[in-house]
């Protein structure tokens, strides 16, 4: 049984990371930058569902930070700031309504720093925050909690070997 839950787990993180992959690359123009919208980000909400979803995210912005051509500092702190909000998320799952706030909160506050040191942004720190903040409202607080909300009805289906422990 412990062999098939790794198994499982490993399946599930692989295939989300794939995913947040292929929608940052589908949608690169406006996945970078200091005003962006990662449609991929929406992701960030998987934890709710599956703890998978944790190394599943963090991997995925990797890659796709690395794919891309992002700079180093972005590969490194880009992708920390996904894995805080998604390790954020999960430990937040029991309330489906504060899943989204931790990705939003830690991409809204290390990003600014990782375009001004990484890219030379001569934006101001606050304004860069509002900036990624509106871009990580629209893709985590929408567009993630469209895809919790349709997800939530067919959890057991998607998520029934994965699901999170302590969740029912």
């Amino acid at each position: 049984m412990k062999k098939t839950n790794n198994t499982y787990f490993l399946v599930y993180g692989a295939v989300i990371a794939a995913i947040y992959v292929a929608l940052t690359m589908a949608f690169q123009p406006i996945s970078f930058g200091p005003v962006q919208f990662r449609i991929s980000e929406a992701l960030c909400v998987l934890p709710y569902f599956t703890p998978a979803a944790v190394p599943g995210v963090f991997i995925g912005c990797f890659l796709s930070n690395l794919l891309c051509g992002a700079a180093g500092l972005d590969i490194v702190f880009g992708s920390l700031a996904t894995l805080i909000g998604a390790v954020g998320s999960y430990a937040l799952r029991k309330n489906r309504w504060l899943v989204c706030v931790p990705p939003i909160l830690s991409n809204t506050v290390i990003i600014p720093w990782v375009l001004r040191f990484a890219y030379g942004s001569a934006d101001l720190i606050p304004v860069a925050m509002v900036t990624v903040g509106i871009g990580e409202i629209l893709a985590i607080g929408v567009l993630g909690s469209i895809l919790l909300t349709a997800l939530e009805r067919y959890r057991y289906l998607l998520f029934g070997k994965c699901l999170a422990s302590g969740r029912q």
